[in-house]
């Protein structure tokens, strides 16, 4: 069976000139992203048999994320090249105290309506992955999410979601952020979260009382990542620290997304029944698995890099 991932395909704008602001800066690394992307790419690398639904325009930089995507093996059957839209851009420049400097030029990837994912067939899809960190913007994405994930559960397929809040993107919007965000977790059978956004969606001021609160308000199997310190995994109301593995760190850019890519690979194998009857030994493996992809992801630069090495993750 199929993993559909939706949401934002992009292309990153990295500036190379550390230090220095956007206008300032000389140089730039241009880079194919999204979450959900990256997701996607992430399990193809690893196998699975995986469907991209996104939305660019129709020019070098569109037709170069179809391309990539493809490379990769992914399905870009519901990939749509907008004639009216530019590819979605993200400049992104590192400052000497550690902000960003950022600005996002936002374009196809929220024109994403629900009459271009209407027609995806879900019969043949057994996971349906929410990861869009502009999903939860204005416009036709944010209908396309919601009526997606109606379809999804009136159709009995595994439901997975990643928040990925950015502070950069949402500002002033972020109750707005949180508050789509448990429409999401409230129904999704699995979600990933980081340690950061657990306690943003909780309003709470450590992990351990946010994974409380994220156990209580809904009924799924999650997690919350713990950067190098692993990763904590609550089943059934009951909790486990499930650690990593040692790597030299060179870019984490795509660490999380690789760890939900290895997450949904290993549950492709299983039926929506099948996943259920899972108990915490077996979902401390899978994590255990994507802790291993997640921190292999790291040793190399830039995510789509990384991901061409997932192949050589051995899963136990």
């Amino acid at each position: 069976m199929k993993i559909l991932c939706i949401g934002e395909a992009l292309i990153d704008m990295i500036c190379t000139d550390t230090g220095r602001s956007l206008s300032e800066g000389e140089h730039f690394l241009k880079k194919p992203g999204g979450a959900p992307t990256n997701v996607a790419a992430a399990i193809a690398a690893l196998g699975g048999d995986v469907l991209l639904a996104a939305k660019v325009g129709d020019d070098p930089f569109g037709r170069q994320l179809v391309d990539v995507m493809k490379d990769f093996g992914v399905s870009t059957i519901w990939m749509s090249l907008d004639k009216s839209s530019f590819t979605t851009f993200a400049f992104v420049s590192l400052m000497q105290d550690g902000g960003r400097d950022f600005v996002f030029n936002r374009g196809a990837d929220g024109q994403l309506s629900t009459d271009d994912v209407q027609h995806i067939s879900l019969g043949e899809v057994s996971i349906v992955h929410f990861g869009s960190a502009t999903a939860f913007l204005p416009g036709p994405l944010q209908e396309a999410y919601v009526s997606l994930l109606h379809r999804a559960r009136e159709g009995g397929q595994f439901i997975s979601f990643d928040p990925n809040y950015r502070n950069l993107l949402f500002g002033d919007k972020k109750e707005s952020f949180i508050e789509q965000s448990w429409t999401f977790l409230k129904q999704c059978h699995f979600f990933k979260v980081s340690d950061e956004e657990a306690m943003l969606l909780t309003h709470q001021s450590s992990v351990v009382d946010a994974a409380t609160i994220l156990a209580e308000g809904t009924s799924a199997v999650f997690a919350i990542t713990l950067g190098k310190a692993g990763t904590l995994l609550v089943h059934a109301g009951k909790t486990a620290t499930v650690p990593s593995i040692a790597v030299q760190a060179v870019d984490t850019t795509g660490a999380g997304d690789a760890f939900v890519g290895a997450v949904l690979h290993q549950l492709s194998n299983f039926s929506l029944p099948m996943i259920q009857a899972m108990d915490m030994d077996d979902w401390k493996k899978i994590i255990a698995n994507a802790n291993k992809a997640g921190a292999r992801t790291c040793e190399y630069m830039g995510a789509m890099e990384a991901f061409k090495h997932l192949s050589r993750t051995i899963f136990d």
